[in-house]
């Protein structure tokens, strides 16, 4: 349990870089808008997909911190619908699952 904790712990830190990553992006940090009206329009449809990868990162960071919390509470190896026991394959694979195979297949 001790090592999957620390791979959701990584993988935490790793979207909380990449998220701070995006926010630079999308703030301009590195410089406005290029004057050429083509570059423009070509980091404004950069700005969409920058905008859905950190949605996608949000979504596994609160994914990974429902893991954490549940590995805290002594849960974290057990599916949250059934109770039964996530299969550790399932667990290797997607580390901040809480649900077995058969629950997350419904």
């Amino acid at each position: 349990m001790q090592e999957r904790k620390t791979r959701l712990e990584t993988l935490r830190l790793e979207l909380l870089e990449r998220i701070r990553h995006y926010e630079a992006h999308q703030h301009r940090t590195s410089g406005a808008l290029d004057k050429d009206l083509d570059d423009q329009a070509l980091e404004v449809r950069n700005d969409e997909v920058i905008a859905r990868l950190e949605d996608e990162a949000r979504t596994e960071l609160a994914q990974v911190e429902r893991a954490l919390a549940r590995l805290d509470a002594g849960v974290g190896d057990h599916c949250e619908i059934c109770g039964g026991l996530i299969a550790p394959e399932r667990l290797e694979a997607l580390p901040y699952t809480t649900r077995c195979k058969a629950c997350a297949d419904r």
